[in-house]
């Protein structure tokens, strides 16, 4: 039973009719080498954790959000994070990164998260059958998203290794192309 739920949360991240989880992720691994890949990954994680709290949360009838809001927040949190990356890459260039930047994307990977999760949660209980243990299928679907996103922070790191390291491109003009894709992409969205 756990392996169907863990088959809806992977083909829920990487469902290209929902691509604003791809796009998040790929704009969140923007400003990354592929050396920082624990880094990335640990960020992967806090956003699934946040997405946990909020599936867990509207599942057990705890919290309930409005669907239109969340789904005007959802590419609001990919546009956000395209600015911190332009933000995080001048910084870069003036010497002034800090360990307060590193605690900064943490806490925007988790809060995201939960903005991201609420927009799952109504279709995850839509799935669920009367005998379904609500737990076990919190678990396997959010174990499926964090496999998924790590199938996706791998590929996006290997082509920005391509990117950079064989292609030769700018590390500052790629974070910039990424950023700047993302929020276009986002706008879109919004406008839909």
């Amino acid at each position: 039973m756990i392996s169907i739920w863990l088959q809806l949360g992977f083909e829920h991240i990487l469902d290209l009719n929902g691509y604003d989880h791809i796009l998040y992720l790929i704009t969140l691994c923007a400003i990354y080498s592929i050396r920082d890949w624990k880094k990335v990954l640990y960020l992967a994680t806090a956003f699934t954790m946040g997405h946990s709290i909020t599936l867990a949360l509207n599942a057990f009838d705890i919290v309930s959000i409005p669907s239109f809001l969340i789904e005007t927040l959802i590419p609001v949190t990919i546009i956000l994070t395209a600015l911190y990356n332009l933000v995080t890459d001048s910084k870069t260039k003036t010497k002034t990164k800090t360990k307060t930047n590193e605690t900064v994307g943490y806490f925007l990977a988790i809060t995201f998260g939960l903005i991201h999760g609420m927009g799952i949660s109504n279709f995850l209980k839509a799935l669920m059958s009367p005998g379904d243990s609500l737990i076990m299928s919190l678990l396997g679907f959010n174990i499926g998203v964090e496999l998924a996103q790590i199938v996706v922070v791998l590929i996006s790191l290997a082509i920005s290794y391509i990117a950079l390291n064989i292609l030769k491109v700018n590390k500052s003009n790629w974070i910039k192309t990424i950023s700047l894709i993302s929020i276009l992409i986002s706008i879109y969205i919004l406008s839909k």
